[in-house]
């Protein structure tokens, strides 16, 4: 076994925030790691186009992928939402860490919340600007907010909060998980509850991918898996393959556990975010993949 792995991630605060957590548990379980900072295609096109699909994915770990395959790291760390399900052929998904909150939250300008989700819409007035890009968002989020008009907004966290404050929008919709993960918990509104918003398949899990052979790094980091965070990306990740794995379509995905049963929500949203597909479907959390292939079905019958 490496006496250090070499932990490539992306720079930015959260990103970071991800790497640490990785090392700090195997540390604690007495492995030591460095970690390796790798600038993305994604990175440097911040204030350009945004893909879409796996397209958007890969973008921000392409580069991290590419140092695994050269051997110049161990493992990557990846926000699960922005892994692609079609993984290039050598590498695997080896741990998750226990998911954080995975729903979307609405945010004020400066530290409005937490309220109920009635208060902080009724807050934002009749033609309030909403800061987002995910057609996902809008498509589930229209409905709530018939009045409101859309605008994309790009940058890490302190920049979007930052542009919210300073008047830019009314409010905006980030991850619940990374805005705790970063400490800026306090600046959540409200937490959009699952049957509002269904999150991205993923949100709120921290995924570990490695070289499909190499055994030490497997094994280091299988002490620090969560296994109901596994089972859940498992499932949701299955129901994103089985509708085509770089889907275009809008598509949230979010798995639960409940004594032993696995229950998936998804929804599918046309482009234009007008129309909407929304199924559940329960099975036991003993085969996750499978619940994900079978909800997959219904949604697409």
């Amino acid at each position: 076994m490496n006496n250090v792995f070499r932990i490539a991630t992306r720079g930015s605060r959260l990103a970071l925030w991800q790497a640490r957590a990785v090392a700090d548990r195997l540390r604690a379980v007495g492995v030591g790691s460095e970690i390796v900072v790798i600038t993305t295609t994604g990175d440097r096109s911040q204030h350009g186009p945004v893909a879409s699909g796996d397209d958007s994915k890969r973008q921000f770990v392409k580069e991290l992928e590419d140092a695994l395959l050269r051997n110049d790291a161990d493992v990557a760390v990846h926000s699960a939402k922005d892994l692609p399900v079609a993984l290039p052929e050598g590498l695997t998904v080896a741990a998750c860490l226990p998911r954080e909150d995975a729903r979307d939250g609405l945010v004020h300008p400066n530290c409005v919340g937490p309220v109920p989700l009635p208060d902080a819409l009724a807050r934002l007035g009749p033609r309030p600007v909403i800061g987002t890009g995910s057609v996902r968002r809008i498509a589930q989020l229209a409905p709530l907010l018939p009045g409101a008009t859309f605008a994309p907004i790009r940058g890490n966290v302190d920049t979007r909060l930052a542009k919210l404050d300073a008047g830019g929008f009314s409010a905006l919709v980030l991850a619940c998980a990374g805005l705790t993960r970063l400490g800026f918990g306090d600046r959540i509104s409200t937490a959009i509850p699952v049957g509002q918003c269904v999150p991205a398949p993923g949100q709120g899990i921290v995924a570990t991918e490695i070289r499909s052979d190499d055994e030490a790094a497997r094994a280091a980091l299988a002490v620090l898996h969560d296994d109901a965070a596994g089972r859940a990306l498992t499932a949701e990740r299955a129901l994103v393959t089985a509708l085509g794995g770089g889907c275009q379509m809008p598509l949230g995905a979010f798995a639960a556990e409940h004594d032993g049963t696995l229950e998936l929500v998804a929804v599918v949203s046309s482009l234009d975010g007008i129309r909407a597909v929304r199924r559940s479907m329960r099975g036991p959390a003993t085969d996750p993949g499978g619940l994900g292939q079978r909800l997959a079905a219904a949604l697409d019958a």
